[in-house]
């Protein structure tokens, strides 16, 4: 036996992943245990649940390595301070400080939270790290591969070609040019917080015209050759600790919107500013990714392609590589972040341990199951009433039909942020009424965010255009609603009459394939509400008390829960 864990942690959505015989065994994040959204810490807990889901002890891994290289990170805090100096002598010591300590005795850390010896422990680089992830689990045998995020040690995108088992660097852009520091930026200019806000600025640039272009061709400088830099005039994330961008910012865009302001977006609003902005920081962000794209397929000339970091997660600019870039096949890893980094360390280390590639991914359902048998302790120790149905998807298929909200936690909790069936909260897509029941009274969230349509992957075409591809399985693309369905999918249709599409085959996720399946045979369209099975601020429910805690807690009418059923009202 071989086996190999991959570790990410210290920055953002810490994670653990695990190679047993070259196959993908386990892969968790550790916010699904620690209830701490986007937890950066040692994860602990998501490493042992690994180990436990493969039945091994930490002994018997043969390796463990870690996603990046601290002592090159180190190395760009100084350099990059002291090239700011003096403007950054505020922000260097504190720079410094986040780095010296815990950070750059990772692997001293990974070996003591495992009690194995020092000598297990290695490193990978960032973006080698996020080139494996997006790569090996993908189903091609060959691929030109974009790494795209914030920063990483020194570098903040590179290209890559991807063959068999090996991967080769072509061409990087340094730190600090970089598509996710702008977007990080934008996303707090726009009120939002940093790392958990850039969903909602995609959301609502749907809202906005990108009538902004000149002013952010100032702030991102695109070449032809694909490469680009920032006016870092505009931005301040190198020389202060707290704030994004520059006072210039503003004075190139306008007063920035004030962080927990309510949100109005009607015609003539002051807010449609905003939304206009949004939509700018999307037109620039697809252009420069469209300029890697073709310059990658160029140097490669392979057909196909693969994405990871933090900026491959924005699915608009998927859909529009699909259809513009001249690659006929994208695949993106649904765990793309810095928690998807765990993956790639964990594949680069099996390879390098017997020179084979591992499988590749072939469902994203890889973490702790729901035991139904602790559900019913759980339940009858709080006094919580709970039934037993003969086919318990029958019964959430009548109830969602009926109007009802639901909460659906069954199998294995899912790899990456989007719920894809395992932890969702799922309705009628019908009506635009219930997109905003579950926003505004479920959620709790900003009323311009869209929700995901789950559709029966070979029913697809009949509702959506564009479906038929390598990223819908795990909702990190858009499709377009065909013309004349729009009647069908009120709460889950955006603005723009686009939809962020899941397609579900049996063999990738079989309870909510059978869920699907089973609307369909009462006459309806086989196509569901899906959105994540968590309250603002939290991460998606893990296991079975997690998932009691949030039926309890929030408005929805049942919960599914293994396989009881738990419904509003009932008396215990």
């Amino acid at each position: 036996m071989s086996a190999v864990l991959g570790i990410s942690a210290y920055y953002h959505d810490s994670a653990a992943a695990l190679i047993v015989d070259g196959k993908i065994v386990a892969a968790m994040q550790e916010e699904r245990f620690s209830r701490r959204k986007n937890d950066a810490g040692l994860p602990h807990r998501a490493a042992q649940a690994c180990l436990t889901q493969a039945g091994i002890t930490a002994d018997e891994l043969d390796s463990v390595v870690f996603y990046e290289n601290p002592f090159g990170r180190l190395e760009r805090v100084i350099l990059s301070s002291l090239g700011a100096f003096p403007r950054s002598w505020r922000h260097f010591p504190a720079a410094l400080r986040s780095q010296i300590g815990n950070k750059i005795w990772v692997l001293d850390g990974i070996a003591s939270m495992l009690d194995i010896p020092r000598s297990k422990v290695t490193m990978a680089g960032h973006h080698e790290s996020h080139a494996a992830s997006a790569f090996f689990p993908s189903p091609f045998g060959e691929a030109a591969i974009l790494t795209v995020d914030g920063m990483g040690e020194d570098v903040a995108t590179a290209i890559w070609h991807g063959r068999g088992s090996e991967l080769r660097s072509l061409a990087t852009i340094p730190y600090p040019h970089s598509i996710g520091l702008l977007y990080a930026a934008i996303t707090a200019y726009l009120g939002f917080e940093v790392n958990e806000g850039e969903y909602k600025v995609m959301g609502l640039a749907a809202f906005g015209a990108p009538r902004f272009k000149p002013e952010f061709e100032k702030l991102l400088r695109l070449h032809a050759d694909g490469a680009f830099e920032l006016g870092m005039e505009y931005f301040a994330f190198h020389t202060d600790t707290n704030i994004a961008f520059s006072p210039r910012l503003e004075q190139l865009l306008g007063p920035a919107k004030r962080r927990g302001e309510a949100w109005d977006l009607s015609e003539g609003s002051a807010d449609r500013r905003f939304a206009d902005i949004a939509a700018s920081l999307q037109w620039i962000t697809e252009e420069a990714l469209l300029g890697l794209a073709r310059e990658v397929r160029r140097r490669t000339g392979t057909d196909n392609l693969c994405l990871a970091g933090g900026v491959a997660l924005n699915c608009v600019a998927n859909a529009r590589l699909l259809r513009e870039s001249g690659f006929a096949r994208i695949f993106v890893q649904p765990a793309a972040g810095d928690a998807g980094g765990a993956l790639g360390a964990a594949m680069l280390g099996a390879i390098k341990l017997d020179g084979r590639r591992p499988s590749p991914m072939s469902s994203a359902a890889l973490g702790t199951a729901v035991s139904t048998d602790r559900a019913r302790e759980l339940c009858g120790a709080l006094g919580v009433a709970w039934s037993e149905p003969s086919d318990v998807l029958d019964s959430a298929a009548d109830m969602i039909l009926d109007g009802k909200v639901g909460a659906f936690a069954r199998g294995r909790f899912e790899w990456g942020p989007r719920a894809l069936g395992q932890r969702s909260i799922v309705a009628s897509p019908r009506e635009g009424g219930m997109r905003d029941r579950i926003n505004m009274i479920v959620k709790k969230r900003e009323p311009f965010r869209p929700f995901a349509p789950a559709v029966l992957r070979d029913r697809a075409g009949d509702w959506f255009t564009e479906h038929e591809n390598d990223m819908t399985p795990y909702m990190t693309t858009t499709a377009q609603v065909v013309e004349g369905r729009a009647g069908d999918l009120g709460a889950v249709r955006h603005v723009d009459g686009s939809a962020r599409v899941q397609t579900v085959a049996e063999a990738e996720a079989p309870d909510f394939f059978g869920l699907l399946e089973r609307i369909e045979r009462r006459g309806a369209p086989p196509i569901i509400l899906n959105t994540s099975l968590n309250g603002n601020g939290e991460p998606i429910v893990g296991g079975e008390a997690d998932a009691l805690g949030f039926f309890m807690s929030h408005p929805v009418d049942f919960m599914v829960l293994g396989d009881i059923v738990l419904r509003k009202g009932t008396p215990a």
